[in-house]
């Protein structure tokens, strides 16, 4: 089935070239542009969209806000984040509401359509390196710790889906856990499926998050 993309991004330029590369893959298609967050809302109510590209910095209502009532209304589009980097917590604030990755703007266009396809799929949405990229940026942001309050979040797992969890959190593909956990990697998405359930998880970046906020994984 083809994907269907809504542009999001201030910049008409921006939103030209992003559509050029698209509309040259097989697959995906352009069902509309925003320059707003407020404008992207709108288009969604009446556009079926599979995939958003959401720029952050935008004037009338940012990428976070427009993720954040996204994520709320029920729509099974995925947002990807677009970001330069000039502002991490921003990049931070719109996963914690529900963006399935991010991307830098600079991306080659093969990364781009790439990361199309595995937002819209469902699968990791960030490749390893990517991931280390976000937590090299976004850990010394991520809130301070909960000092005598334990967090209690993952009390409820088992060793295992620990073990599996600390190894997402390193940016590690399943067949990369299946090779460091000695499992199949069937096993793999059972114990990650079981995850996104027990931590009300959106997707594989909100699991990364929760390592992290937990203290599982220190930076």
């Amino acid at each position: 089935m083809t994907i269907r993309v809504l542009l999001v991004d201030d910049q008409a330029l921006v939103r030209s070239g992003f559509r050029m590369l698209i509309e040259s893959s097989d697959g995906i298609e352009i069902v509309g542009e925003a320059d707003n967050g407020a404008h992207a809302l709108e288009l969604m109510a009446t556009t079926p969209v599979d995939v958003v590209l959401m720029d952050i910095r935008m004037p009338v209502m940012d990428g976070v806000e427009a993720t954040k009532r996204i994520v709320a209304s029920g729509s099974l589009a995925h947002v990807l984040v677009l970001t330069t980097f000039d502002a991490d917590e921003y990049v931070y604030a719109a996963l914690r509401a529900g963006a399935s990755g991010f991307l830098l703007k600079d991306s080659r266009p093969e990364e781009l359509l790439q990361a199309i396809h595995s937002v819209a799929n469902g699968d990791a949405v960030m490749a390893p390196s990517a991931t280390r990229r976000l937590l090299d940026h976004v850990v010394p942001l991520l809130p301070a710790s909960h000092g005598d309050r334990a967090d209690t979040r993952l009390d409820i797992l088992t060793d295992r889906e620990r073990e599996v969890l600390i190894e997402i959190a390193k940016g590690a593909t399943n067949a990369e856990i299946s090779s460091t956990l000695y499992m199949a990697e069937g096993t793999v998405k059972t114990h990650i499926g079981r995850l996104f359930a027990k931590l009300h998880a959106r997707d594989r970046v909100q699991l990364v998050l929760i390592a992290y906020e937990t203290e599982l994984v220190k930076p």
